[in-house]
């Protein structure tokens, strides 16, 4: 893992981040309030003074930072960031009970710290692309695929050797890991376009 500080002080992992996750997020209410003393009412009486305001420079820094030569997925060069779009929860395996994000487009799988899906915990799932999961934003879909691997996969108890549509609640087999799918984009709800 690859750790990278952003300018604002935030840490993150660049290999699986163009841009800093945190600085990257837009219309986020951060009017955290903090006690400050007032010297008026007198001593150790507190009043709330609102956090500072997320302030346009920051959401522009990020997002001209998105092309800094890495290739730029649709979702992620429109909103500046890549928003979390389903889930795979382990139901079954070495890490039963963790889940894992989706993001638009392509989800590699695989033990490797570099997959966008990480399933360390499970040494028969292959290092790198076992299978991927994909967010077509475009028809708000999601896709399986087989990956490079040697290791087979399989949906819902079948074996999967092309890529299939997958909709909520079903099971995906890769080594001694089933993880169910759970989608947030939907009939439902969509990110907005710009």
């Amino acid at each position: 893992m690859s750790m990278k500080r952003c300018n604002n002080g935030h840490f993150y992992d660049d290999t699986k981040h163009s841009v800093c996750p945190f600085c990257g997020v837009q219309n986020l209410d951060l009017s955290v309030t903090m006690p400050v003393r007032n010297p008026i009412v007198g001593t150790g009486v507190t009043q709330a003074k609102p956090a500072a305001p997320v302030i346009d420079k920051t959401v522009a820094k990020s997002r001209a930072a998105v092309n800094d030569g890495k290739t730029v997925g649709i979702m992620r060069g429109r909103l500046g960031y890549d928003p979390v779009v389903g889930w795979l929860v382990c139901i079954d395996g070495p890490e039963r009970g963790k889940d894992y994000r989706l993001r638009s487009e392509k989800n590699f799988i695989g033990r490797s710290a570099s997959m966008d899906v990480n399933i360390a915990g499970d040494e028969s799932i292959s290092r790198n692309n076992h299978a991927a999961v994909s967010y077509d934003p475009k028809t708000n879909t999601y896709n399986v695929y087989p990956g490079e691997g040697h290791g087979l996969v399989y949906l819902n108890d079948e074996e999967l050797r092309a890529p299939e549509k997958i909709k909520r609640g079903d099971v995906i087999e890769l080594g001694k890991t089933k993880l169910m799918f759970i989608p947030f984009c939907g009939e439902g709800f969509q990110w907005q376009k710009d």
